[in-house]
């Protein structure tokens, strides 16, 4: 399972049917994945307290996404990148990142 954080405007498509293509697939080539919820919940908190609305956690079965996936270093660390669009039949799971006012990440639930 790969993990990616969104804000709920840019996962929102008019049909379904149409990729997943977040703006990191244009400026950088790929993707950015997170190998585990602890580690997608720290980026979260650490790089998209500013970001406006709902956020929220897409869940990609690897094994469902026609597009290739490479794990890269960043640091002592390897995670997942997307190198395409994703499919979103491969969107396996779907949670709002709960956060508080500041923008701090408080936890997960369920997105309706």
């Amino acid at each position: 399972m790969l993990l990616h954080i969104a804000p709920a405007a840019e996962w929102s498509a008019p049909d379904p049917e149409v990729p997943y293509r977040p703006a990191s697939l244009a400026t950088e080539g790929f993707v950015h994945c997170s190998p585990d919820e602890d580690t997608a919940l720290a980026i979260a908190d650490a790089h998209y307290r500013s970001v406006p609305g709902p956020l929220l956690l897409l869940m990609f079965d690897e094994a469902l996404l026609t597009a290739e996936v490479r794990w890269e270093g960043s640091g002592d660390r390897l995670f997942p990148h997307v190198y395409g669009p994703v499919d979103r039949a491969a969107v396996v799971g779907v949670r709002e990142i709960r956060r508080d006012a500041a923008g701090r990440v408080t936890g997960l639930a369920p997105w309706v």
